[in-house]
Formats: structure tokens, sequence, C-alpha cells
């Protein structure tokens, strides 16, 4: 079966279109001004309405605010979030039952202690992330192109969908696969020639490579 894949981090028409073409079936807007692949409402909207049925799209936003949502929401039109902070097991329930979109969270794992958190989350949120912790201090909680230990989740599932994200790459992704059993995978600055500057080639290689 192939992989299901989201591109993360898209920004303008030609990534997206990009995307599309190679068959992901999930495409991200990153909200976080922080981030070399930031977007505004605007930029999101416009992109948005040229994706079609059948490819989720999904805001990621960090630690935002009910204002912050409350716009995004009403102005971009959107399939899922994507909570990317610090937010709670309440505020994941809290932001799904006010804006009536299915919710992903993110958990950062760097070791065994991070995993119990995995089970909190995947409690209220319709999917989980399991990503590569960030390192301390660093200014973004992912999109580092950093992995994780893929052992520690070999084996390992849980009662929501999830997805793995963290320094894949068309090289590293079969292996990736093969070690935790991931069935969806999430990536940004792996098909990336620059930091927020998504590649064609390198999108369509990672798209092959999850078809495998």
């Amino acid at each position: 079966m192939p992989v299901s894949v989201k591109i993360c981090g898209l920004s303008d028409r030609a990534g997206l279109d990009a995307a599309m073409a190679a068959g992901a079936r999930y495409v991200g807007f990153v909200f976080f001004a922080k981030s070399p692949r930031a977007v505004t409402v605007e930029q999101a909207a416009a992109l948005a309405v040229e994706v079609p049925p059948g490819i989720a799209k999904v805001a990621l936003v960090v630690d935002a605010d009910d204002a912050t949502l409350d716009e995004i929401v009403a102005r971009v039109p959107l399939d899922m979030l994507q909570l990317h902070g610090h937010e709670t097991p309440e505020r994941v329930a809290e932001v799904r039952a006010r804006h009536g979109l299915p919710v992903m969270k993110a958990v950062g794992v760097a070791s065994e202690a991070d995993l119990p958190a995995l089970d909190a989350y995947a409690a209220v949120a319709d999917q989980i992330l399991v990503d590569a912790k960030a390192p301390k201090g660093a200014p973004l909680p992912g999109g580092n192109g950093l992995a994780f230990d893929w052992q520690l989740i070999a084996g390992r599932r849980w009662p929501v969908p999830w997805m793995l994200a963290g320094g894949l790459t068309p090289d590293n992704l079969a292996e990736a696969v093969a070690r935790t059993g991931a069935r969806q995978v999430d990536v940004s600055s792996g098909v990336e020639s620059a930091p927020g500057v998504k590649d064609e080639v390198r999108i369509r290689a990672f798209l092959d490579a999850a078809s495998l």
C-alpha cells in the first residue's frame, strides 16, 4: 500500500502545484511568523481555493489563541487544524469543539520519556503527528530537518491515525516506514532547495519513494 504524504510549509502556487501533481494527500500551510514557510491568511486562502476535493488542507499553528484561529478558519477553506505548540490535551479538545474541524496534534519525541504524551493526545485529537523534538532553544517547533530514533515507536500503535515526521527525505523514507510501520508521513524541509523554497524534483522523488 502506498504511504499517504503531507507536504507541509507550502507558500506559493508552484510548490502547491508540484505537491498536488505528485500525489500528496495533505497540503499544509504554516501560520507561524518565525518560520521561513510562514504564510498570511490572505496567501493561504488564495492557495487553498486551488486545492481539489480529496486533498486535505491543513493549517499549522503554534499556541494560537482563539482570535487567531477564528480568523484563519473563517477565511481559509480548511479540512484540518494542526497544533504544533505546547497545547495541552485540554486545549486540543477545546479547539476541536470550538471550530468543528478535525485536529492533529504534533508531539515531539527524543526519548522514551516522551512516549506517554502520545497516548494522552491520542485520546483527544483526531490524529497525532509523531515528530522529532526540537532542540532546546530552537526557534521553530518543527521543520528543523531532524530525525529521532525510529526504534522508539517501532510496533507502537494508537487509537487514532498517526503521521511520522522529522528529518524525512526521499533517501531515508523507505527505511523510516520499514522501521516504524507508518502509513502516513509529513515532510517540509526534506523537499526544499533552501529554507521555505519547495523543490519540484524533490517533491516528486519523495512521493515516488512513498509509493514503493
